[in-house]
């Protein structure tokens, strides 16, 4: 008996282990399965486990260039999904580390990765985005300002205060590319100066840019501008390093971003992207992603599903000889980087997509010379007889995928950024006439095809005596240019009656429209800057009216610093019609709801200080600027995700951290901040954003939020000149670090 109790008591421990082994076959199995498209593994560092890094897989296998970018879990566990099949060089990066080794690996492999702890924090820092290395520039004391000029303190004395320095630090140098980045921060060739000043005098006057750099130096004030550029580049040589961001943490883990290169090598010059209708973003579901290259004239196009990439040239009306490209293409002095290379030939300088419901690429592009066409100025055209127009910047046009032939429109106002409304004519408006506010009928474009018939535009004109209505004649700005009523910045009118309207130059730049009520909203960068709102009422022109509302800022008479802000560039909406814009100069995420004012017209006070009650500031994270308030970040557009497609909720602001190599996303409700960074290559400076989801039902897989390097010196990045082209950026947010 006790022999048959032990031969049984062996029998089931034999069985137990059958059947773990048979139950390992199968969980191995099942998670070979489950790493048919992956790469997982686990990081580790002389710490142990290393949480909130990155593991970067880059591959030069298919047709272009593709990389994978996760965050490592609290374990340092990570799992790089949806590859497709490749052999990939796997490294990490993260703050307070040196970049590891690169190891090779092909999807379903597991690998243990070594990360290597910084000996120095100089050492870590080089890995550290722009923004903290730009936060060691220290800018004049607020109590020099207003500027006394070249005998006094070398203040431009049109500089009034330090905000509009930083101001022009962030909406004059980093319109084109990053403070701080390894470019910008160091100067490699000193020993041929007499010293830092002389080598950052000569340095903003190199390239086909250099007269717009150079002249950028002289409105703060050349010398005094130079020597504070000279002393953060010399105390940065001379060891100085920014404090250590934080790693990725929370939900900022389970970012997963997908890049694939884009644009020709060396010069391409990426300005936006487009995937989907902002209205629809189910459009062009799993379709190409475009973009234009505003340096060389390109729709760019790149295919994610078949991982390809190509540009189309875009046309323009008349012969390319006789329209004069943006950048100079000889005279210039050499740069360090292409030397006297002609590396932008831009005479259509394309400037922003916009898809429509038929999956159509808008842009916005000059097809002509600068001087309108005759009706544009002298004809019986009900908008020319309200508001004649003697020239125009760019104009527009549209890129059809199944005819792949471009259309080009003709305008007699300027564009520069478009917006569809949600009215049944898909009316598209674009900012950029300065004057004006433009606009097009597509629907009747598209059963007619008569340009004339179909645009209108209207003089930005404010409802100063109050009547309901805007009549002529009206208050005019100081020689018809963008100066505005006393009480609204400073500037002057020829004179004002306030029994008159009062027309207003706003220099309109970002532009959305309103899905509650189809208004389109203009953000204007003169500093502090401005938003205003437009309808053209029922028969335009003569219904056209328009509000002004500035940014409270420290140019008005009592404001806090926690209730101001300046510098608006972007500028988007949410599905209950509140504004949000991006203030690029004192970086902060401002929102604007109308329906708070109190005054929205009237003599003498809706002239922009009306209604400051309506504004809400969210200071963006990162460091501060030296002795100043303000952060160092730069944010060029900002964008709403109206209809969750990254995966954070409906309605979630985003702004673009264009001087942090990031995307910033924020939760109004409780004031959290995500920051969702692009850690490689560094130099990712994004302008607009847009949002696609290609399956409803594919939870995270199925959407996701798209941008680009979209700086104008693609030798910025850290991969510097040869063969670099800029990189498409695709966004997600799963569940968690490990999820599939």
């Amino acid at each position: 008996m006790r022999r048959m109790k032990l031969s049984l008591l062996v029998l089931a421990f034999v069985l137990c282990v059958c059947l773990a082994w048979l139950d390992g076959v199968h969980q191995n199995a099942l998670a070979a399965a489950q790493l048919d498209d992956a790469i997982t593994g686990v990081v580790s560092s002389s710490n142990g486990p290393e949480a909130g890094v990155w593991v970067i897989a880059e591959t030069d296998d298919l047709e272009t260039r593709f990389r994978k970018i996760v965050v490592t879990d609290d374990a340092g566990r990570f799992l790089l999904p949806e590859l497709p099949e490749a052999r990939y060089t796997v490294w990490v990066r993260g703050y307070g580390l040196v970049d590891s080794a690169p190891a090779t690996a092909s999807v379903g492999e597991a690998l243990n990765l070594t990360a290597r702890v910084a000996s120095t924090p100089r050492e870590a820092a080089q890995v550290y985005p722009a923004n903290y290395w730009y936060s060691l520039i220290e800018p004049p004391q607020a109590s020099e300002f207003p500027g006394t000029g070249p005998a006094g303190n070398g203040i431009n004395p049109g500089m009034q205060t330090i905000g509009a320095w930083v101001d022009l630090q962030k909406q004059g140098c980093m319109l084109c590319h990053q403070l701080g980045n390894k470019a910008t921060r160091e100067v490699a060739d000193l020993e041929r100066f007499d010293s830092m000043t002389a080598a950052w005098d000569h340095r903003v006057k190199v390239g086909q840019r250099g007269s717009s750099m150079s002249g950028m130096a002289n409105r703060f004030g050349r010398e005094r501008g130079l020597k504070m550029f000279a002393d953060w580049s010399e105390r940065i040589a001379g060891g100085e390093v920014p404090p250590q961001p934080p790693r990725p943490r929370g939900v900022e883990r389970n970012v997963v971003l997908t890049m694939w290169d884009w644009g020709t090598p060396e010069a391409a010059y990426l300005h936006d992207e487009v995937a989907t209708d902002k209205r629809d973003p189910r459009v062009n579901a799993n379709g190409p992603v475009y973009g234009v290259d505003i340096g060389n004239d390109y729709l760019a196009v790149a295919d994610p599903v078949r991982h390809t990439a190509y540009q189309l040239k875009i046309p323009l009306r008349e012969d390319r000889s006789t329209v004069a490209p943006m950048f100079p293409s000889e005279g210039f002095e050499p740069s360090p980087f292409a030397g006297t290379r002609v590396v932008h030939d831009n005479p259509a300088n394309p400037h922003n997509p916009m898809m429509d419901h038929k999956g159509r690429v808008w842009i916005t592009t000059r097809i002509r010379s600068p001087q309108t066409p005759t009706w544009c100025r002298e004809s019986e055209n009900r908008f020319t007889q309200n508001f004649p127009l003697a020239r125009s910047g760019r104009q527009a046009g549209f890129f059809d995928p199944e005819t792949r032939e471009f259309v080009l429109i003709d305008t007699c106002y300027g564009t520069h950024h478009l917006q569809f409304t949600e009215d049944d004519d898909h009316t598209l408006y674009f900012s950029g006439g300065g004057q004006v506010v433009g606009w097009i009928n597509t629907r009747m474009y598209d059963e007619t095809g008569d340009e004339q018939a179909s645009e209108g535009w209207c003089p930005t004109v404010l409802d100063t005596n109050g009547d309901g209505r805007i009549t002529k004649p009206w208050n005019e700005p100081v020689g018809g240019g963008r100066a505005i009523a006393e009480g609204a910045g400073g500037g002057r009118l020829e004179s004002f009656d306030p029994t008159l309207d009062t027309r207003v130059n706003v220099g309109s730049y970002g532009i959305v429209t309103n899905p509650v009520d189809d208004s389109a909203w203009i953000a204007s960068t003169q500093f502090p800057g401005r938003i205003v709102r437009f309808v053209p009422g029922d028969n335009p022109p003569a219904t056209c009216m328009s509000e002004l509302y500035e940014v409270p800022s420290e140019v008005q008479p009592g404001i806090d610093y926690a209730d101001s802000g300046f510098g608006p560039r972007g500028i988007d909406v949410d599905r209950n019609g509140v504004i949000w814009t991006a203030l690029s100069g004192s970086s902060h995420f401002a929102s604007f709801d109308r329906r708070r004012c109190r005054v929205l017209n009237g003599p003498t006070t809706a002239m922009g200080r009306h209604c400051n009650e309506g504004w809400t500031f969210y200071p963006t994270p990162g460091p501060n600027l030296k002795g100043t308030p303000y952060r160092a970040d730069h944010h060029y557009y900002n964008w709403v995700d109206q209809f969750d497609t990254l995966g954070l909720g409906a309605d979630i602001p985003i702004a673009a951290g264009s001087n942090s190599d990031s995307l910033l996303a924020l939760l109004p409700e409780t004031n959290e901040w995500f920051v969702l960074r692009v850690p490689y290559p560094l130099g990712f400076f994004t302008r607009g954003l847009d949002g696609r989801i290609d399956d409803p039902n594919a939870g995270w897989k199925g959407r996701g939020v798209w941008a680009t390097y979209g700086a104008s010196v693609t030798w910025h990045t850290e991969l510097g000149y040869d063969g670099v082209s800029p990189s498409l950026v695709k966004f997600q947010v799963r569940p968690d670090p490990l999820a599939r």
